[in-house]
C-alpha cells in the first residue's frame, strides 16, 4: 500500500472511531435501562433522556420515541445491541401541537450538537403519531424513516371519536386548549397526519405501521388505512403489519408485539449510517 493510501485509510479509521464515540458524554442523572445506561436531563425546560448503546455504531444512528416511550420497546433493545441511541423528550399532553414542535426542534438541535446522526428514525405510539408526522412534515430532510404503532392519524377519529372509535372527551378538551381551537374549528382542522403527507412522500421517507384490526380506540380504517392510501397515491412506500385482535381490556388497542425483529430490521436498514 502506498503512503498516500495508508494515510487515507488511517484517516477513515480515525473518522469512524471518532464518530462512534462523539456522543459518549451525556449530562444528567445516570440510571439503568434494561442493562443500558440512561441519562436524564432537561432540554428547553422539558424532561428528556437518552439511552446509550454499549458501543455506538459509526455515525451514531438513533431512534426518537414520541409518547409512551417504554411501550413495545423490544425493537429498541434490538437496536441498542446494534449501536443505536434511543432518545425521548417529554411533551406529553401537547398532542403534536406547535408548542410541542418547538420543543422538538430544540431537542433535535441539542442531540445533533452531541454528535448523533443528522437523520433520525421516528417512532410514534398511538397519539405519538401526531408528533412524528407533524415533525416529519416540517423537517423531512431530518427523517430517515417512520415506524408508527397504532397511530392516531386524524384527531376527528381520536380523541374526538366522531367515527367508529370510542374517543376521549377529556383528551379532546385538552387538545382543543393546546391547539387553540374551538370545537367547530377543530373538526375542520387540516394539519392531521393524513393531511400533511406530501413533503414526507417527496422526501421518499419509508413508513412502517402496525395496527390491530379490532382497535376501537384508534380504528385503523379511520387512521392508518386512510394515511396508507394517500401516501401510496403520492408515490410513497408504506408497509402495514396487521394484528388480528388486540386485548379486550384495551378495547383492541394493545397487544403483544408480533415481530420486533422486523421493526428493528426496518429501522436499521433505513436509519443505520452507512
Amino acid at each position: 500500500m502506498h503512503r498516500t493510501e495508508r494515510l487515507i485509510a488511517v484517516c477513515l479509521l480515525l473518522f469512524t472511531f471518532s464518530s462512534a464515540i462523539s456522543a459518549a458524554e451525556w449530562p444528567g442523572k445516570k440510571s439503568d435501562w434494561h442493562g443500558y445506561e440512561r441519562f436524564d436531563f432537561s432540554v428547553d425546560d422539558r424532561p428528556a433522556y437518552v439511552v446509550t448503546p454499549q458501543q455506538a455504531a459509526a455515525g451514531n444512528p438513533w431512534v426518537w420515541r414520541a409518547r409512551f416511550p417504554g411501550f413495545h420497546a423490544e425493537a429498541d433493545l434490538l437496536l441498542l445491541e446494534q449501536g443505536f441511541h434511543i432518545a425521548y423528550i417529554n411533551t406529553d399532553n401537547m398532542f403534536g401541537s406547535e408548542r410541542a414542535m418547538k420543543h422538538w426542534d430544540k431537542f433535535y438541535d441539542f442531540l445533533i450538537k452531541k454528535g448523533l446522526a443528522p437523520k433520525v428514525a421516528l417512532e410514534g405510539v398511538s397519539r405519538g403519531g401526531l408528533f412524528v408526522y407533524g415533525w416529519a412534515s416540517r423537517h423531512p430532510e431530518r427523517v430517515a424513516c417512520i415506524y408508527a404503532d397504532t397511530p392516531v392519524c386524524d384527531i376527528k377519529s381520536w380523541p374526538k371519536g366522531k367515527g367508529a372509535g370510542i374517543g376521549s372527551s377529556s383528551s379532546w378538551e385538552v387538545l382543543l386548549k393546546e391547539y387553540g381551537l374551538s370545537n367547530e374549528d377543530a373538526l375542520k382542522y387540516n394539519r392531521n397526519p393524513i393531511d400533511i403527507l406530501p413533503p414526507i412522500a417527496q422526501a421518499k421517507i419509508p413508513l412502517l405501521h402496525i395496527v390491530s384490526l379490532n382497535d376501537q380506540v384508534v380504528p385503523p380504517q379511520e387512521n392508518t388505512l386512510i394515511l396508507a392510501e394517500r401516501y401510496r397515491e403520492l408515490g410513497g412506500s408504506i408497509e402495514i403489519i396487521e394484528v388480528k385482535e388486540g386485548t379486550e381490556e384495551s378495547h383492541g388497542h394493545h397487544f403483544p408485539h408480533p415481530n420486533p425483529q422486523k421493526v428493528a430490521d426496518f429501522i436499521s436498514q433505513h436509519a443505520g449510517v452507512k
